[in-house]
């Protein structure tokens, strides 16, 4: 019998990257060196989820996709064969490089994967801005113009930021991410990324990180001008849990929930969740099984756990992400 899983998180060096995981979420990160990215929930070759707890402890999700993928994902649909989602948390202390992922159609021609992709925002310092899609009026050709001359960050939108603000990210949406924020990613799985400019510095060994910069001219979707923050509803001012529906997509869909002191959310299952926790702790509670999760965790709910529950000791805020209509 499956029950709430969550995974020893993988840590992977970025240029970028810092130390804020240790002190927002208590991470244990290997030292000296910067952080950019804990890899959560993963069934990438490169970099594999391992249970964390309970009787499949030591046991990883490739595993679990193979012996256990109707009880895990739902039974009567067609999955593929990896994990559907991969979960990271993100600590950008530098800027990241501006760059694209590629639609499905020109994900096959450049022989990478397809991928689509959504950022929330759990901590961000005064200033801070992401950068997604064109501004009014940039060209393709005005665009490969300034990457010649150094200046195509000019060509790209920005946004400011501060925590709780959240950003869709399709494939082929030009994108990059500025210093000073960490957030939640929810991703397709894939690892395809094409840098189009990075800033003119040098990597982690003193030399230029590669460029794809014809891949990424392949990619990029030429008019897709100045998106915007996905909108926040008004919250009412009635007690009690609300849900704020953040995307709906074919690749995935997420809401956020929240809760207060001595509350609680009810879910009726039958379906692969994965739950974030924003602000906690809580406890999610399925059949027998109680789980105290904290924030910066993440858990996957397999879908033949039926109903469960999330008890919110404090006030709690969390993400629920799935791959169907939800």
């Amino acid at each position: 019998m499956l029950y709430p899983l969550t995974f020893h998180p993988i840590f992977q060096e970025r240029v970028w990257g810092g130390r804020k995981l240790e002190d927002l979420y208590e991470k244990r990160l290997p030292p000296n060196v910067p952080i950019g990215e804990s890899w959560e929930i993963t069934d990438r070759p490169e970099a594999m989820s391992v249970i964390a707890h309970g009787p499949l402890a030591g046991h990883n999700l490739r595993w679990l996709m193979e012996h256990h993928r109707p009880e895990l994902l739902g039974a009567g649909k067609t999955w593929p064969e990896r994990f559907p989602l991969l979960v990271k948390i993100l600590d950008a202390r530098d800027r990241l490089s501006l760059q694209v992922h590629p639609p499905a159609h020109k994900a096959r021609q450049l022989r990478g994967e397809p991928k689509t992709e959504m950022w929330y925002i759990t901590q961000a310092a005064p200033g801070a801005e992401l950068l997604a899609g064109l501004k009014r009026g940039v060209t393709r050709s005005g665009f490969e113009r300034k990457l010649r001359n150094g200046t195509v960050a000019d060509c790209i939108h920005r946004l400011p930021v501060q925590a709780g603000d959240a950003l869709f990210l399709p494939s082929g949406r030009v994108h990059g991410l500025g210093a000073g924020i960490v957030l939640f990613e929810i991703q397709q799985n894939s690892d395809t990324t094409y840098r189009v400019f990075d800033w003119n510095r040098p990597g982690r060994d003193g030399y230029p990180r590669p460029l794809h910069v014809a891949q990424s001219l392949e990619c990029i979707d030429f008019n897709d001008v100045e998106p915007q923050l996905i909108a926040c509803q008004i919250a009412d001012k009635k007690e009690g849990p609300r849900v704020q529906p953040l995307v709906s997509d074919p690749v995935f869909q997420v809401k956020e929930f929240s809760a207060p002191a001595g509350g609680g959310v009810e879910f009726p299952g039958q379906e692969m969740s994965v739950v974030g926790v924003v602000a906690g702790p809580m406890i999610l509670c399925s059949m027998k099984t109680e789980l105290r999760l904290q924030a910066g965790q993440f858990c996957l709910v397999p879908a033949c756990l039926g109903a469960w529950r999330v008890q919110a000791p404090t006030a709690v805020r969390f993400l629920l992400a799935t791959t169907g209509q939800c």
